[in-house]
């Protein structure tokens, strides 16, 4: 079963003495693009987290943020800056006396003073491990991918309708080709009849030009061809391995035939069915931009 480019995951985990939630989002894109964003201490693992995501997609702009929910650091402590508090309180009692203010200068008012309070610096850990961060990052790529397979069914679902769409307008087309050879090879006899007036015609010669008109509008290759890339595409789908490149190409093969087809039909009904089958492949082409 394919996958599409489109998926999200997210995942949790302890990452040395905190914790870190993992997001990765991915879209389409045509090949592996990943986006990575990560705290300050942990910035230098970005190749290791670059790496990891290869394994997981092929193709895809792949997004990924992680943060910290639990900071790996002691908490801080309230402290009292001793010297910013005799200065302030002197300002404070010069401030009362040049103004000959009522009251006291009470503690409240003192410790709303700048700097006066302050928290001691937290002690930092030591640096986190990848072997730390790598499961929980592997943990959201499965989830991501989970998404993107079951959005990759949904899109093979689609494409195998559009595909046996396909199929149906080339069984009407092999089915009334024959009848085109035979109309036009009766044309050609009336035709060279008329310009004949009455006269002979050259029998042998007569023949080779409708054994000639035959093989060029003969479209038995352009159907088997047809039929073999289509068997193609399905065996693609069935499969397990990224397939959108492959699709890819044999979408184009499968335009190459039909546009034969259109080229060579001179006849209204299958002309119909060509218009019909380029829509159909037109927008198989858009489904396939979402497919790994």
């Amino acid at each position: 079963m394919p996958y599409s480019m489109t998926g999200f995951g997210a995942a949790e985990g302890a990452a040395g003495a905190g914790r870190i939630r993992v997001e990765i989002r991915t879209v389409n894109h045509r090949h592996y693009n990943p986006s990575i964003k990560l705290p300050r201490d942990l910035a230098a693992l970005e190749p290791e987290v670059r790496e990891r995501l290869r394994r997981e997609f092929d193709r895809g702009h792949v997004s990924v943020s992680v943060q910290w929910t639990e900071f790996p650091l002691r908490d801080s402590e309230p402290a009292v800056n001793l010297e910013k508090a005799r200065s302030a309180m002197a300002a404070l009692r010069h401030l009362k006396e040049s103004l000959s203010l009522p009251g006291e200068i009470d503690l409240a008012l003192l410790v709303r003073q700048p700097e006066v309070m302050g928290t001691t610096a937290a002690e930092e850990v030591a640096p986190v491990a990848w072997a730390e961060v790598e499961p929980t990052i592997g943990v959201a790529a499965l989830d991501c991918r989970a998404m993107r397979r079951r959005e990759g069914a949904v899109l093979a679902d689609e494409l195998l309708m559009r595909l046996g769409l396909l199929e149906q307008s080339a069984v009407i087309i092999a089915g009334r080709a024959p009848e085109r050879v035979v109309r036009e090879r009766d044309r050609l006899r009336q035709a060279v009849a008329q310009l004949m007036e009455g006269r002979a015609v050259d029998e042998a010669r007569l023949a080779q030009e409708i054994a000639f008109l035959a093989d060029k509008l003969d479209i038995t290759e352009e159907l088997v061809r047809f039929r073999s890339h289509a068997d193609a595409v399905r065996a693609a789908l069935a499969g397990d391995q990224p397939v959108g490149k492959q699709l890819g190409f044999l979408a184009q093969e499968l335009g190459r035939e039909v546009n034969t087809m259109g080229s060579k039909a001179n006849d209204a009904a299958i002309t119909q069915q060509v218009i019909a089958m380029k829509g159909e492949l037109e927008k198989f082409r858009e489904q396939l931009e979402n497919l790994e």
